[in-house]
């Protein structure tokens, strides 16, 4: 029988919407491969096209914080995408956090299959720092599973992102770019861009040939891509601002109220 992935994707939704924790869904729904993930993920987006995608555990340090060995992908809502600075509501996040990260915006579309790092280049327009917002829903993400992990959009809550307009990113080394995230209560991290899978890029390589991609049509030029971060989340307790910094690319701040 095929799988069907709308009763996760209900239950999932009902989940969010009660504000409680993804607890591992019944047997009978669960999703059990990352096909089966990702379609219960494009049942989630409820038939829209994403404004963009996040790329989670691209990074070692991050692989080994949440105990998983590849890369895992969401949508994004256009709704929950800010340009440059963005002030929210501290309270409308469940446990969240804040992550030091690079994206890009596509000039060009990349079909779903196979891409090289060259493909993946040649499809970016533009290349900015950014800050995703997680949520911390999760219990024991052993028992969860991946396929649900991923079908949940892995963590992915919002995202603020840079001004990549009229920088020439080509020119610099976007595979060695130190990035610091900083909060303003003097919590602070780094961590290079080369920990990305290498490069940077090598993560929109691996989304265009991902199940999450093929899901969703493949990735469309305009669309924006998180491609990762540099460090491990910082989970934050209370109201506060946040800056991410990869220069010289524009900073990034959020300041949760």
């Amino acid at each position: 029988m095929a799988f069907d992935p709308v009763p996760a994707a209900v239950a999932l939704r009902a989940m969010r919407r009660d504000r409680v924790v993804v607890t591992p869904l019944p047997a009978g729904i669960a999703p059990v491969t990352e096909a089966e993930g990702a379609a219960v993920q494009h049942a989630l987006a409820e038939g829209f096209v994403p404004v963009g995608f996040k790329i989670g555990a691209t990074g070692k340090r991050m692989q080994v914080y949440l105990g998983i060995d590849g890369p895992i992908a969401g949508f994004m809502r256009a709704g929950d995408v800010y340009h440059g600075h963005a002030d929210l509501r501290f309270a409308d996040y469940i446990k969240p956090g804040v992550e030091c990260e690079v994206a890009v915006r596509l000039a060009h579309d990349l079909p779903p299959g196979p891409c090289s790092l060259e493909q993946a280049l040649a499809a970016v327009g533009d290349f900015f720092a950014g800050i995703e917002i997680v949520e911390n829903r999760y219990g024991d993400l052993k028992l969860l599973g991946t396929p649900t992990l991923l079908a949940d959009q892995m963590y992915h809550c919002a995202a603020v992102i840079g001004d990549g307009h009229g920088l020439d990113w080509r020119a610099l080394d976007i595979g060695a770019l130190r990035g610091r995230i900083s909060l303003d209560n003097g919590t602070a991290d780094e961590g290079v861009t080369s920990d990305l899978l290498g490069h940077p890029l090598n993560g929109l390589a691996w989304l265009a040939g991902s199940a999450e991609a093929a899901a969703f049509g493949g990735l469309k030029a305009g669309q924006v891509v998180m491609l990762g971060s540099v460090t491990p989340p910082v989970w934050l307790t209370g109201p506060a601002v946040v800056t991410v910094s990869f220069p010289p690319l524009p900073d990034v701040t959020v300041r949760l109220c």
